[in-house]
């Protein structure tokens, strides 16, 4: 996955959940944010960034913050981008189990939730959940780094799917390298804890995978290890 014109800059602050100052060309820039989440340990004074300019000129914010440099790594941040690189692994076939699907759609309704992808693996419909994670710990990646009611929701859906007769899958996707296995933060969230090992017992197929992040380039990479 390839953006359009990825800038440096440096981080300043966070202004609130959608918009950050960086310093670009040694001016100030407002910039959007394309993440809700916290990321505290990403959005610190002085780190570096890159930053994205829209083809769309009449966005109030022409940037979008989507890397951030973390120590020796770089971080995507981009939430709605987490789903772009998904879509290239399904389309492309390099998502563990997953080498064969076709009929790859988005956002589709299943009960109260709409799924991030539906496809096809043989004979089957499947449902998949998308969520990316940007929380990392002494090389252990963590989601959700807020509370997350929705998550939970879907978590639980996708178990009723698997229940008619779909397949149902949840997809974290670690967006960064350096990281040896990943699990829950039951500290963050707990019900969303449960919520996945309950999904978990019941049949649906959870993936994680780091990924590649580049100011050139950003794909998904191998499969890692989850700890419930």
């Amino acid at each position: 996955m390839r953006y359009h014109h990825l800038e440096k800059a440096v981080f300043r602050e966070r202004k609130n959940r959608f918009v950050a100052e960086v310093e670009k060309d040694g001016r100030p820039l407002l910039v959007h944010v394309p993440n809700t989440g916290r990321c505290r340990e990403l959005f610190v004074a002085g780190a570096e960034v890159y930053i994205d300019r829209s083809a769309n000129g009449a966005r109030k914010y022409p940037y979008s913050l989507v890397i951030v440099r973390k120590g020796d790594q770089l971080v995507h941040i981009d939430s709605a981008g987490a789903n772009r690189l998904v879509e290239e692994g399904l389309r492309d076939g390099i998502i563990p189990g997953l080498e064969d699907v076709d009929s790859v759609e988005r956002e589709k309704t299943f009960g109260r939730s709409r799924f991030d992808f539906r496809f096809q693996k043989g004979e089957q419909t499947c449902y998949m959940e998308v969520k990316g994670v940007t929380l990392e710990e002494n090389g252990v990646a963590m989601f959700p780094d807020a509370p997350t009611e929705r998550g939970a929701r879907h978590l639980r859906e996708l178990v009723k799917a698997k229940e008619e007769g779909f397949g149902a899958y949840v997809l974290f996707a670690v967006q960064m390298k350096g990281v040896d296995s990943f699990m829950p933060h039951k500290e963050r969230d707990p019900r969303f804890r449960e919520s996945l090992r309950a999904a978990y017992e019941g049949g649906v197929t959870v993936i994680v995978c780091d990924t590649v992040v580049t100011p050139e380039d950003i794909h998904l990479d191998r499969e890692i290890p989850m700890i419930l």
